[in-house]
């Protein structure tokens, strides 16, 4: 499990583009917890495939990413607290 947070500098019609690329990535990897935060549950070479797609989009003097890796024990890291209910990405798929 990686949890992924980004900052990109959206006052600038390239900018804005910039991110909507940054989030489109994350989505075809893991679940938008928050705004700019993803939990993506990817092996290293998914790991690896993400994170040049992410490097290539962002501009690194404007922007900025992070990655946590929480590891294969990661449903004892995480603990949730208030709206939008928590998923398990590792459960069933739910439509």
């Amino acid at each position: 499990m990686v949890l992924i947070t980004y900052d990109v500098e959206t006052v600038t019609s390239s900018g804005k583009k910039r991110l909507r690329y940054v989030a489109k990535q994350c989505v075809n990897y893991g679940q938008r917890v928050q705004n700019s935060v993803f939990e993506c549950l990817v092996d290293p070479a998914q790991f690896a495939e993400l994170k040049h797609r992410l490097e290539s989009i962002i501009n690194k003097e404007k922007d900025s990413i992070r990655y946590y890796f929480l590891g294969s024990n990661w449903k004892t890291k995480v603990e949730h607290i208030g709206a939008k209910e928590s998923y398990d990405p590792e459960g069933p798929l739910t439509v």
